[in-house]
């Protein structure tokens, strides 16, 4: 069962997350854990003019699928507004319980077929969008309040 779900691509993309490190000044950022199976990452944004993802930094203490979704939003998340990382999320989450067909349209989603069967780690799959979703609501809520 465990090499089906780490296979030697999902290995390699958990060790390959771009933009792994906090931001010396984020215009948001949020720490999410997931009481399903404890993994936690923390992102940190800062946005452009359009508001769009400008800057991104993630912390990430998760299994090798948590880590490869990570790597697969880390590479994607640069230059997107919010409405299409949680779009991107929200397509994920119904691929994995079943009610999409595929993973989605980023590089590499496709990898993370293998855990539809494995609902509990559905949670740390979804976890750094979750994050990234947080810490970019709290760019855009700060850039009103000012």
């Amino acid at each position: 069962m465990s090499e089906a779900l780490y296979s030697r691509d999902i290995l390699r993309l958990a060790v390959s997350i771009p933009n792994q490190g906090r931001l010396d000044n984020p215009h948001g950022s949020s720490e999410n854990r997931s009481r399903t199976c404890g993994s936690r990452v923390i992102a940190d944004v800062c946005l452009s003019s359009d508001d769009r993802i400008a800057a991104l930094g993630l912390e990430i203490n998760a299994c090798a699928l948590g880590q490869a979704s990570a790597a697969i939003l880390g590479r994607e998340a640069i230059g997107k507004p919010l409405a299409e990382i949680s779009q991107t999320r929200d397509h994920l989450a119904a691929f994995l319980v079943g009610t999409e067909a595929h993973a989605g349209v980023w590089d590499q989603m496709g990898l993370l077929e293998a855990a539809r069967d494995h609902q509990g780690r559905h949670a740390a799959i979804l976890l750094p969008y979750d994050a990234v979703i947080a810490a970019t609501k709290a760019a855009l809520a700060k850039q009103k309040a000012i």
